[in-house]
């Protein structure tokens, strides 16, 4: 397998524990409504609330250890993340400020500030990444007879911790330099400001045709570099206090979005359809109405940026440009709201009343004016260039079946699926994220793509020389339950 490929399987792996992050959300979002002003001191339901979002903020990095070992986990069972467990209790215990005084004969004081954040996800994504393996190498071992409670899937938890404490000899020699060098990157980018913020704007949608820009958001939206502009938004009023935020710059790498999603991506949905043939416009207004609803309600914009990422590449280019703009924008003028899920308006109506959102219905008036700007662009640029999206192809009609597909059974349709991608016998691996089916195929040159959009996809991204990844929106998850069913 190539690296891209692995690194996309990461990926994948990593939507599992990011996907609790709207529960975080939801019930930190709900608390600040409840009191906006005491945030938790004048109601004691919006403490509950309040303190059970906070109690998934303050362990993302353990989350990630057992999301990632259970998702790149070749048999998706609990085993695997209890190994991650395990892996991430012993290295975070033995490489806790006391247990590294302890270790190398240090005063408290002479301990390295790097291992005092040794809690983050960067070390979690590790344990997951090496724990899924160790499982995946060692879940059918068998041993002998006299030993023989402890094979398979019991044995991992075993080699894991001990593997564990040989990651933990390495970090402790290691570690300071990695953070270090996290630290540097990323405050090279923060001590730039808005431009920085706009920069990582333009990087994350830029790579989001190969599903790397998770690796991107960790830095920034997540403790490994100290930024962790998500938590500490979501935190709130504790935030404040414990002094890990600054009102007006925290969610700074967030704000931005929200202009784009909520108004930007619809406006240039509003741009295709109109630019559409007429014998086709009955299709397309079905197809961009779905997706302008699912970015601007929910932030989920791949329906919407897969229509046009392919077949009009300068498209997504000029998105990701002004997707940096936004971000810049919102970040000069410290118009802050926050997420935990996407910069859809769900969150923006859960993040009005947090301490930290300023001047939040800036961003409404911002996604106003971005709204009209991506329709003149997108309009503009598929007019003037004569670009084939959606509508625009010579294909007067769609044919009878792609137009039937959706109206089969699940199961029918996952036998279809099947047989697109050029049987069971190529199919090494099905799995899925959010919207996307993320597979590893025996022979590449096997899958039907007529077919597989007629089931629904709505673009295609090879990585490497056998992964593949197919768009289908919310329901990829769905749709790889019930192939995997159908290879059973």
């Amino acid at each position: 397998m190539s690296i891209l490929s692995y690194a996309q399987k990461i990926g994948q792996a990593l939507m599992v524990p990011v996907a609790v992050l709207p529960a975080a959300a939801v019930l930190m979002g709900i608390g600040y409504w409840l009191d906006p002003d005491g945030w938790g001191a004048n109601s004691q339901l919006a403490a509950l609330l309040i303190k059970s979002g906070a109690a998934i903020i303050d362990n993302m990095g353990l989350l990630f250890a057992v999301g990632v070992a259970f998702g790149l986990s070749k048999d998706k069972h609990g085993s695997a993340a209890l190994s991650g467990l395990v892996g991430y209790y012993v290295v975070t215990t033995l490489l806790a400020p006391g247990g590294v005084a302890q270790l190398q004969h240090l005063d408290p004081s002479q301990v390295p500030a790097a291992f005092g954040k040794i809690n983050n996800q960067f070390i979690g994504i590790l344990i997951g990444v090496l724990s899924a393996e160790l499982y995946n190498r060692f879940y059918q071992v068998e041993l002998p007879k006299a030993l023989s409670f402890f094979s398979g899937k019991r044995l991992v938890p075993i080699v894991v911790s001990f593997a564990m404490i040989a990651l933990s000899f390495i970090l402790l020699y290691v570690w300071p330099y990695i953070f270090n060098a996290l630290v540097s990157f990323g405050e090279s980018i923060k001590d730039l400001g808005a431009v920085g913020a706009g920069i990582y704007g333009f990087f994350n949608r830029l790579l989001i045709p190969v599903g790397l820009h998770h690796a991107l958001n960790s830095v920034f939206w997540f403790d490994v570099a100290g930024i962790n502009d998500i938590p500490n938004f979501l935190g709130g009023a504790k935030s404040i206090a414990e002094g890990t935020a600054t009102v007006g710059v925290t969610g700074m790498y967030q704000a931005g979005f929200f202009p784009v999603m909520m108004f930007g991506l619809p406006g240039a949905a509003l741009a295709i359809y109109q630019c559409a043939k007429p014998s086709q416009k009955v299709k397309v207004a079905s197809i961009m109405l779905a997706g302008a609803f699912a970015s601007f309600f929910t932030g989920i914009t791949e329906p919407l940026e897969f229509s046009f990422m392919f077949v009009a590449p300068i498209l997504y280019v000029l998105h990701a440009l002004l997707t940096g703009i936004s971000v810049f924008i919102a970040a000069s003028m410290h118009w802050i709201a926050g997420f935990g899920f996407s910069a859809g308006l769900v969150d923006m109506v859960l993040s009005s009343r947090n301490p930290l959102a300023v001047d939040w219905y800036m961003l409404l008036v911002q996604g106003l004016v971005f709204f009209t700007i991506y329709y003149i662009v997108f309009r503009f640029a598929i007019q003037a260039f004569n670009l084939k999206t959606i509508g625009r192809t010579e294909e007067a009609e769609e044919p009878k079946e792609e137009q039937s597909e959706h109206n089969h059974s699940r199961e029918e349709r996952a036998v279809k699926f099947i047989d697109a991608l050029g049987g069971a016998d190529n199919l090494k691996t099905v799995d899925a994220c959010i919207t996307r089916l993320r597979l590893t195929l025996a022979d590449r040159s096997k899958i039907d793509e007529a077919q597989l959009k007629s089931l629904g996809s709505k673009g295609n991204v090879k990585l490497g020389n056998d992964g593949l990844q197919v768009i289908l929106g919310p329901e990829a998850e769905f749709v790889a339950e019930a192939i995997k069913v159908q290879l059973k």
